[in-house]
C-alpha cells in the first residue's frame, strides 16, 4: 500500500497584540482646587514669611546698626559695633552666657534622662498607668507663666512652702530662694525640670508605643537583664525619638523666659539669673530701647543654637550614611 503524505505542521497562528490603552492624561486642576490648595498652602508659608523668618532677617540687618525704635530716620549703621561692645564692654553677657550653658547642661542630664526613666517604667504596664501620666503631664498643659506664678508661691520667703516646712524643722530659719544670687538660678531650674520632665517622657513614651516588643523578648532569652534591654536595644533603636528629644532640650535651653521673667520680677535681670532672652528683652522693651543691641544679642543666641543643633544632626546623619 502507499504510503500517506506527511501532513504538513499546523502553523502556528500569530499572536494577537494586546490593545494598546490610552494612556491617562493628568488631571487639570480646577478652580475650586486651584483656591484649596492656595488657601491650605499658601497661608502658612504667608504666615511663615512674615512671623518669622521677615523678623529674623530684619533682627539680622537691625544688628548692625543703631536705633531707639521710635523713627526709622534715626536708624544709623554702626557695623561691627554692637557686636564688639558686647564681647568687650557689656558686663551680663559672659554671665548669660555661662548660665545659658548650666540650664543646658542641668537640663540635658537631670530632668531629660528622668523623663526617659519615666516612661520607660510607664510602659511596662503598671498599675494606674494613667493616672501616673496624667499627673507627671499635667506641669506640661499649663503654661511657662503660670508655672513660674507657682513656684513663686512655693518659694515665697513669707508664706512658701518651702520655707514653711524649714520654718518648722528649724524655727526662726528663711531662705531667700530668689533673692540669694547663689541660689536663685537653682530655683529657677527646678521650676523649669518640674514641667520638662513630663515633655520629655510624653515625646518618649510615644516612641515606646511603637517599638516593636519582639526585640524585648528575643533580649531577655538571651540573658540580658532590663536595664541591658534599655541601653543596647531600646535606646538604639530609637534614635529618631532621641535626636528630636535632643533638639528640644537644646531649644528649650537656650530660650528659656518665662519662667525667669516671672521668677525674676519682670524686666531687669537680677544678679545670679542673667540669660542671654532676657537681656534681649531689657534691650528691646527695657526702659531705654537699643534696637541695634538687643538685635545683635538674638543673632548671637540664634547662632549658638544652630551651631548646637547643627553640630549634633550632621555627626547623626554621618554616622548613619557609615
Amino acid at each position: 500500500m502507499p504510503s500517506a503524505p506527511p501532513t504538513a505542521p499546523p502553523r502556528s497562528r500569530p499572536r494577537s497584540r494586546p490593545e494598546s490603552r490610552p494612556r491617562s492624561r493628568p488631571r487639570r486642576l480646577g478652580p475650586g482646587d486651584r483656591l484649596f490648595l492656595t488657601i491650605v498652602v499658601g497661608i502658612p508659608l504667608l504666615a511663615l514669611l512674615v512671623f518669622v523668618w521677615l523678623p529674623a532677617l530684619a533682627s539680622m540687618g537691625l544688628s548692625f546698626t543703631s536705633w531707639d525704635g521710635i523713627a526709622l530716620s534715626d536708624i544709623h549703621w554702626t557695623g561691627l559695633e554692637n557686636y564688639r561692645q558686647i564681647f568687650t564692654n557689656y558686663p551680663p553677657f559672659w554671665p548669660a552666657v555661662r548660665h545659658n550653658v548650666i540650664w543646658l547642661l542641668f537640663t540635658a542630664l537631670l530632668p531629660t534622662p528622668f523623663g526617659i526613666f519615666l516612661a520607660y517604667q510607664l510602659d511596662r504596664k503598671l498599675r494606674f498607668t494613667r493616672v501616673y501620666q496624667t499627673a507627671i503631664f499635667l506641669p506640661m498643659v499649663l503654661s511657662l507663666a503660670v508655672v513660674g506664678l507657682i513656684w513663686e508661691i512655693i518659694y515665697n520667703p513669707d508664706s512658701g512652702l518651702l520655707d514653711g516646712i524649714i520654718n518648722a524643722a528649724a524655727p526662726g530659719h528663711h531662705i531667700d530662694w530668689l533673692g540669694d544670687p547663689d541660689l536663685n538660678l537653682w530655683s529657677v531650674l527646678v521650676a523649669s525640670a518640674w514641667r520638662h520632665t513630663g515633655y520629655i517622657m510624653i515625646l518618649y513614651l510615644a516612641g515606646l508605643k511603637g517599638f516593636d516588643p519582639a526585640l524585648k523578648e528575643a533580649a531577655a532569652l538571651d540573658g540580658a537583664n532590663g536595664r541591658q534591654t534599655f541601653l543596647k536595644v531600646v535606646f538604639p533603636a530609637l534614635r529618631p525619638v532621641n535626636v528630636i528629644i535632643l533638639v528640644v532640650t537644646v531649644m528649650e535651653s537656650l530660650r528659656a523666659f518665662d519662667v525667669v521673667y516671672v521668677l525674676g520680677g519682670g524686666v531687669g535681670s537680677k544678679p545670679g539669673m542673667e540669660l542671654l532672652s532676657l537681656l534681649i528683652t531689657d534691650n528691646i522693651i527695657g526702659e531705654s530701647s537699643h534696637i541695634g543691641y538687643g538685635s545683635a544679642l538674638a543673632v548671637v543666641l540664634l547662632v549658638v543654637s544652630l551651631a548646637a543643633i547643627g553640630t549634633f544632626l550632621v555627626q547623626n546623619f554621618r554616622k548613619e550614611a557609615q
